[in-house]
């Protein structure tokens, strides 16, 4: 199964969601579906959904900071037709591209622990098997080890570095990046430029 928007199986992500519906009835608080068409041949991986992002408005890096560098890039680079994502029904559209996170239920502190990284994992093994992409973006560590997970592949043959680039076999590449954090991009750890010189390799092996 790729997603299930009722899953329950980490119960403190569980108990945190309750809490979250009932403090922002107007929230999506659920599990956050991946976004963009399937097949595609390019599958972007992110952490997990934020407070008043995806968990707010129910798709990947949608109204919040992390979203705003993301969605510009792949607009310039012919993933998406408009460079903002607000909300659900903003007219968004993503071409040959989809985004998902490695967690699908917003965790406290945006800290998802590691059993319940494990417990997401089959979902995200079972996306990449229905989305048969190309080239995957792994958006910082945790959704790096996360795709090697998924795809049994060994983690220490595979260390993460932004810019590295991983060969997965049958025919699948892994492009690492920092995490376009709030965090990370006001402190320049990822720059525009950095990122936008990622997507054009990417974009040049998918011509």
């Amino acid at each position: 199964m790729v997603f299930d928007p009722d899953c329950r199986r980490c119960p403190r992500l569980a108990r945190h969601l309750d809490a979250v519906r009932v403090s922002h009835p107007a929230y999506h608080a659920a599990p956050v579906p991946p976004f963009g068409p399937q097949p595609a041949r390019l599958l972007i991986v992110g952490l997990a959904p934020g407070m008043h992002g995806a968990n707010a408005t129910g798709r990947p890096f949608t109204g919040d900071h992390a979203g705003i560098l993301l969605y510009q890039t792949l607009h310039a680079f012919g993933f998406a037709n408009q460079p903002e994502a607000t909300w659900r029904d903003d007219g968004l559209m993503l071409h040959d591209c989809r985004v998902t996170n490695a967690v699908k239920c917003l965790p406290p502190q945006n800290r998802p622990t590691a059993a319940e990284i494990r417990s997401c994992n089959a979902f995200l093994g079972a996306e990449i098997a229905t989305v048969a992409p190309r080239i995957i973006l792994a958006l910082g560590r945790i959704a790096h080890e996360a795709v090697l997970r998924a795809l049994d592949r060994p983690l220490r043959a595979h260390p993460f570095a932004h810019g590295a680039e991983h060969d997965l076999g049958s025919g699948r590449t892994l492009f690492d990046s920092y995490h376009c954090s709030r965090y990370n991009t006001q402190t320049r750890r990822l720059t525009p430029a950095m990122f936008e010189e990622l997507f054009g390799e990417i974009r040049a092996r998918l011509s």
